[in-house]
């Protein structure tokens, strides 16, 4: 005999012996809801200590400018979530050249809905204490990050519209809200992205945020402005730059 897929050996000897079959399929549902509700408040709780670092290992590392890469790290299991809350950021923890601590903020470009994995964009300056750190580190290698942090999180339908200016490196928390936004089909909050950069070719997630415009025409534009611009660039991309 079963109930409810629940072979008869596995119902508790209370429920089985009830004399009434709605008493049984109360308490059968009453476990089923239960059973539910733990897996998904594990599942939810995310890999991140605000006050302890801990290590996350790099599977693919990509280079998207001369000087910027995209790192993807992953997470504990296939279903495991960072737990970084829109709008926040993480600290991750290196050595300078004199072996010392160093401590720097990035803002993933990934999110909860991301199982398994998050990614950094990080923009490496010459000489930059951390910069080395990124520069240096390769495909199975480990990082130290601690999170979240930051006062400002990101609630749908916060506003009717945003209007965002940024540069260079500075697109990575522009580009999490963003993503955020239009990945959730019930926030309506319209964004108009202005993003500067010294050339072209220094332009991060292009690909990413022209198909988000592609993808979402009423719900996102992006303005791309350049600092120097070859006459080949310009006649080539005057609708896009």
């Amino acid at each position: 005999m079963s109930f409810f897929g629940f072979t008869e050996k596995r119902i508790p000897k209370f429920i089985r012996d009830h004399p009434y079959p709605i008493g049984v399929a109360t308490a059968l549902g009453a476990i089923f809801l239960s059973a539910v509700y733990t897996y998904k408040r594990r599942r939810s709780k995310g890999c991140l200590d605000p006050t302890e670092f801990k290590e996350f290992r790099l599977i693919k590392k990509t280079q998207i400018s001369p000087d910027t890469a995209r790192f993807k790290f992953a997470l504990p299991t296939p279903t495991s979530v960072l737990g970084l809350p829109v709008g926040q950021y993480v600290l991750c923890k290196g050595k300078d050249s004199d072996g010392e601590d160093v401590v720097r903020p990035y803002a993933p470009i990934t999110g909860d809905s991301d199982l398994g994995y998050f990614e950094l964009v990080v923009k490496m300056y010459p000489g930059g204490a951390m910069s080395r750190n990124f520069m240096e580190l390769r495909e199975g290698d480990y990082l130290p990050v601690k999170g979240p942090k930051g006062t400002y999180r990101y609630k749908p339908g916060q506003v009717r519209a945003f209007g965002m200016i940024t540069g260079g490196s500075g697109i990575s928390p522009i580009f999490q809200i963003i993503r955020a936004i239009l990945k959730n089909p019930k926030d309506k909050t319209k964004v108009h992205l202005i993003y500067g950069n010294r050339t072209a070719n220094d332009i991060l997630l292009k690909e990413d945020l022209d198909g988000f415009a592609e993808q979402f025409p009423n719900r996102f534009t992006v303005y791309y402005v350049v600092s120097e611009v070859s006459e080949k660039i310009q006649i080539a991309s005057k609708f896009s730059l």
